[in-house]
């Protein structure tokens, strides 16, 4: 049975919207995804398409790239962030539906690499001068990255590495540079590696970067994109967040 957003006019009180449109038969929307949430949203599309009938295209990036998309006219209904900074700013710009921001996930960063005997529990690694490459996403595009030049920076080893840092577009590229070996080890999301018996990681302790807290927001109103963002706040996204190693907004 479909949910009665299906065809109905909903309140979506929960993320602060005012009114979902009514969504069409057979409707579909575009969807802008931060790159780390690559995997959990291909799984959360797909359930919602089960439930409702309706599709999201999604399309992948770093959170920079497709903020300038966005600005820049490209026809996305939503955008779901790896921040807070660039929805707010869509807001304010007038690029969003006011009030529809809301936290859908917050994520993590690990230390990862495929050789299983690189990485221990208190990432040694970094200290040494046995790697070649360390992959970060571009911290000037990519939250993620920031985080891992956080990280870096409060472990008082920034100078010792920076020159032997491989900057990924995303954090997609990111991970792809250490799965390839193109490089050693590297900064990835959580997510990423969660399901993943292979290599071996260090999980960055939380008092090393800022919370990585991810937006969503209503780029215009759109029915199906409105209640998927809804359909964000439910639980069986709540399990999916949760396999993928999500926090908790």
């Amino acid at each position: 049975m479909r949910f009665l957003f299906r065809h109905t006019v909903v309140a979506a009180a929960i993320m602060g919207f005012a009114i979902c449109p009514r969504a069409s038969d057979a409707s579909e929307a575009n969807i802008a995804v931060a790159a780390n949430f690559t995997a959990a949203a291909k799984e959360i599309a797909a359930a919602f398409a089960r439930v409702t009938g309706d599709t999201v295209n999604l399309s992948f990036g770093s959170t920079g790239a497709l903020y300038t998309q966005i600005v820049n006219g490209a026809p996305f209904a939503a955008f779901l962030a790896a921040d807070t900074v660039r929805p707010k700013r869509l807001e304010t710009e007038g690029h969003a539906v006011p009030g529809s921001r809301f936290t859908y996930a917050v994520g993590q960063i690990v230390l990862w690499s495929r050789d299983p005997a690189l990485i221990d529990s208190e990432a040694r690694v970094l200290r040494s001068t046995t790697f070649g490459n360390l992959a970060i996403a571009n911290p000037k595009t990519a939250p993620y990255g920031a985080a891992a030049v956080e990280t870096l920076r409060n472990l008082g080893l920034w100078d010792a590495v920076k020159d032997r840092l491989v900057r990924g577009s995303n954090i997609a590229q990111t991970h792809q540079f250490v799965a390839t070996g193109n490089a050693e080890l590297g900064f990835v999301a959580l997510s990423q590696v969660a399901l993943d018996t292979r290599g071996s990681m260090w999980r960055v302790p939380r008092n090393l970067y800022a919370p990585i807290a991810q937006d969503a927001v209503l780029l215009k109103d759109d029915g199906v994109a409105c209640a998927f963002l809804e359909y964000l706040t439910g639980l069986e996204t709540a399990a999916i967040l949760d396999k993928y190693g999500y926090g908790k907004p």
